[in-house]
């Protein structure tokens, strides 16, 4: 059963040091006093120890809290609360008090290997941005909250480079490489749903290191290179495609000149070579008449 956070008893400290401090002042008086009465010294013996004990009762239930810092009180084995508010607080001094920090905390994962959707090995680390929200769940759920943390966002951040490439030259895929915000995002909401069991949110996830693994990294940088040439031919043709296209409809349509099908296919034919070429084309002018 997940334990969950509650607040403890606890008050402002203040008064209660002032009376601890008094209490132990009066019991000194009262120790001194049963010199001058021999007689009779039990009573006084008594009421010495009685205050002495009630204001170290008092001055160990006082407890400095920082900011985005907490007290998780265990009573003799039982949680009874936990002291967020700031300052000199008094709380049950049998307790035991738990020192817990609510501030923000980041650490960088190890670079660990995975395979890709694709199936190419790569190396990936990430930077994680974190925070403690349940202190009861944090202290009592986990064995570490801390390393239960790191542990999960490894386990988070190797799963999500299973489902994705780590490139993409279709828009369309989500790739490690050329959507970087949308898979931050998901790492972030992947590493929060995992260690919320611990009592933890994720404050921010971004992917710190990237990179094909060294044994295929020369190869997958030609395969690359490659692709985006594939990729950048294929749309140079479909721009030269739709602009010649665009040629013979504006001839047709205000009738400059009229192509039988040979000389069409051959007007393609150099359209394709001038739009499509790597190296500029030299013009060849025909003084000539058409046909």
């Amino acid at each position: 059963m997940a334990m969950k956070e509650r607040n403890a008893l606890s008050f402002s400290g203040w008064l209660a040091l002032v009376m601890g401090l008094g209490s132990i002042a009066t019991a000194a008086v009262v120790f001194a006093m049963v010199k001058e009465h021999q007689q009779d010294p039990g009573a006084y013996v008594g009421a010495g120890i009685g205050l002495f004990l009630f204001g170290l009762l008092l001055l160990v239930g006082c407890a400095v809290i920082g900011p985005n810092e907490a007290r998780v009180l265990t009573f003799f084995g039982k949680y009874t609360g936990s002291v967020k508010e700031s300052g000199l607080r008094w709380m049950n001094p049998l307790a035991g008090k738990k020192p817990v920090s609510l501030r923000a905390r980041n650490f960088e994962t190890a670079k660990i290997k995975v395979n890709d959707l694709d199936g190419n090995p790569i190396e990936i680390g990430a930077v994680i941005v974190w925070r403690v929200v349940d202190t009861a769940q944090a202290s009592f759920d986990v064995e570490d909250y801390h390393h239960y943390v790191q542990i999960q966002a490894e386990s988070a951040m190797r799963n999500l480079a299973m489902h994705h490439p780590y490139d993409s030259h279709d828009d369309n895929v989500m790739s490690l490489r050329g959507q970087s915000e949308a898979v931050a995002e998901q790492l972030r909401k992947e590493v929060d749903e995992r260690i919320r069991a611990a009592g933890c949110e994720v404050v921010d996830a971004r992917i710190a290191h990237l990179a094909y693994a060294p044994e295929i990294a020369q190869a997958m940088l030609q395969r690359q290179q490659a692709g985006a040439i594939i990729a950048a031919r294929t749309r140079i043709v479909e721009g030269a495609v739709s602009m010649v296209e665009m040629a013979l409809e504006q001839l047709s349509k205000r009738g400059i000149v009229e192509l039988d099908p040979e000389r069409k296919a051959a007007m393609v034919s150099n359209l394709l070579i001038v739009l499509c070429g790597e190296r500029g084309t030299q013009p060849v002018v025909n003084a000539g008449t058409l046909y």
